[in-house]
């Protein structure tokens, strides 16, 4: 393929639950991507492949990352991601995870199973830590946008689907990329939804917005083990499917920040007692999602590195 980028540049090919992604190291912030250069590498057909770039930079070499070390000196690196068609994403919950490994991989960061590393982003500096071949993303505070109300409303937006006969409620939450989460009766009707065009949200979002479709499944029963594995009582935590159309790209096998929304919101719409732990079933794999005391919500799940590729 030949494209307008820099003679011979080096890609790897990475995914969290399907999330996929073009992964590169500009260590010093010298050669950035155009937004053109990103439409034509991510390009299905045309390209190689992706959901988004991302590029690893150091912190102290771009304007985003050196305002984020004043904050935590310890983030050296910076997760710029871009998505499909060329725009700028606040953050990608499978992307960081993946950046990580992408950073492991390629020996520009040390990080022994169980120990955690800051990572800059638009989002702010957010920690990541390894679990053997998965890596938990602490995301940060979410927030709902219509504030306490539309949380013990369950809604505060209307969205209109392709193959759903009507609109239905939906309820905004930011973690920080904007999401619209909707629920739907029973797997066949998620399964015949078409997200093939994007969904019309009202009020229409001014940065646009993820919309995600669930489908609450109810609580399972866990063994909890002691450190010598011997069980010690058990918990509950909810489960849940998802499909999601993503801004800027359109139906993607999984998203991270958009697996939060959606626990977030089943947990809103079943009210007191509602699980902290939650399983998401997306179309690329399954994720895990924690709400932490601090107001913070984790993500989980696997990082896998599939491919090293050259541009010509």
């Amino acid at each position: 393929m030949t494209t307008t980028t820099a003679p011979i540049r080096t890609f790897v090919k990475g995914h969290g639950t399907g999330n996929d992604f073009l992964l590169f190291a500009d260590l010093d912030g010298a050669a950035p991507l155009t937004g053109g250069e990103v439409v034509a590498l991510t390009d299905r057909h045309t390209g190689i492949g992706a959901d988004g770039v991302i590029r690893a930079v150091r912190s102290a070499a771009v304007p985003e990352g050196i305002s984020w070390l004043q904050e935590d000196p310890d983030a050296y690196w910076f997760m710029d991601y871009v998505n499909a068609d060329g725009s700028v994403a606040e953050m990608c919950g499978n992307g960081i995870r993946v950046f990580v490994a992408f950073l492991v991989r390629a020996r520009l960061l040390e990080l022994p199973d169980g120990h955690s590393v800051p990572i800059a982003t638009r989002a702010g500096v957010l920690t990541v830590r390894r679990e053997g071949a998965d890596y938990a993303a602490d995301m940060g505070k979410w927030s709902a946008p219509g504030g306490a109300q539309a949380l013990a409303d369950g809604f505060d937006a209307s969205v209109a689907v392709a193959g759903l006969p009507d609109a239905r409620p939906g309820l905004r939450l930011d973690l920080p990329n904007p999401h619209t989460v909707i629920a739907l009766t029973d797997v066949d009707e998620l399964d015949g939804v078409d997200l093939s065009e994007a969904p019309r949200v009202e009020p229409v979002p001014v940065h646009g917005t993820n919309v995600e479709l669930v489908v609450p499944l109810g609580e399972r029963e866990v063994e909890l083990t002691d450190a010598d594995g011997r069980v010690v009582g058990t918990k509950s935590i909810g489960v849940v499917r998802m499909r999601v159309h993503e801004r800027g790209v359109g139906e993607t096998l999984s998203c991270g920040t958009g697996a939060c929304a959606a626990a977030l919101a089943v947990r809103a719409w079943f009210g007191a007692g509602a699980p902290d732990e939650w399983v998401v079933l997306v179309p690329g794999g399954q994720l895990r999602v924690r709400m932490l005391e601090n107001g913070h919500v984790e993500l989980a799940g696997p990082a896998e590195l599939v491919a090293e590729v050259s541009l010509l």
